[in-house]
Formats: structure tokens, sequence, C-alpha cells
């Protein structure tokens, strides 16, 4: 009876324990560019009111129209090519989740319209080029080419 009774404690135990096993739950997150914003870890998108894309930070990939589709794309288009990412302001969705962030495009193209500065933005790591060794500082007066007034903080 005593045997009986420590084995049923025992698979108790083993049971409880197994219970509360810990669970690592891996989030995929990607390497923000060099050009994004400091101070962001949980976000997937970018929305860049003056070139009126978004950049995917898990995929490494911009999202743009092209020919009436979005289409998605490891670098610019060839008409942007040359456009300084590091003066463009990045609009952080920060409560976006899912996996087409132009569903939204009609009223992010409003609210952030081209020419659309919030919150100055400092970016993550350097600019490239003429020997930079100090963090590259946007204080908002970046080269948009457009002539928008945004009114917001900058976060969707």
């Amino acid at each position: 009876m005593k045997s009986l009774k420590l084995l049923f404690i025992s698979i108790f135990f083993i049971t409880v324990s197994s219970l509360h096993a810990q669970v690592s739950v891996n989030v995929n997150i990607g390497t923000p560019p060099a050009w994004g914003p400091v101070g962001y870890t949980d976000v997937r998108y970018y929305y860049l009111p003056d070139l009126e894309m978004y950049y995917d930070i898990n995929a490494s990939s911009y999202i743009y129209i092209s020919n009436g589709k979005w289409t998605r794309a490891r670098s610019l288009p060839r008409n942007y090519r040359n456009y300084d990412l590091y003066n463009e302001y990045k609009v952080v969705l920060t409560n976006y989740r899912g996996d087409s962030p132009y569903d939204n495009y009609k009223t992010h193209k409003v609210k952030y319209g081209k020419g659309y500065k919030g919150k100055p933005q400092k970016t993550i790591g350097l600019k490239p080029g003429k020997g930079n060794n100090k963090e590259y500082k946007n204080n908002g007066n970046g080269n948009g080419h457009g002539n928008g007034k945004g009114h917001g903080n900058g976060k969707h």
C-alpha cells in the first residue's frame, strides 16, 4: 500500500513538473536598417512618406506600388535608388501586426503626406561615406520632395 502511494505521488510530481516546463517562443524580428530610427524594437514596418512606400524590417524589403500592384523588393525602385534614406522621415507603424500594411495606405498617405516631419529622429547606424565616425542625426529637415504639412506624433 505504501509503495502504491509513493508511485501515485511520483506520477503526480512528474506530471506537474512537465506542465511547468518552460515554453520558448522565438519571435523572428529582423534587423532594422542603419537608416532606421533608434528606439523601436518590436516594430515590423516603416512608412516612408516622401516615397509613399513601406519598409518591412523582417523581410528587409521595400513595399511599393508598381504597375498598379503592391510589390516587394530588396532594393528601392530605380527612380529612388540614390535617395538618402538617412534624411527621409520614417513613420514607425507601432500598432500594425499584419502582413500587408498597404491595407492602410490611403490613411497613411493622407495622415503622413509628402514632406511630413514628426519628432526629430536619430538613426541607428552611421551614414555611409565621407569617413563618418559619428551617429547620423536627422533633425527632421530632410530632403523630402513634397510640400505636405503633416500633423501628429510620427507613430501610427
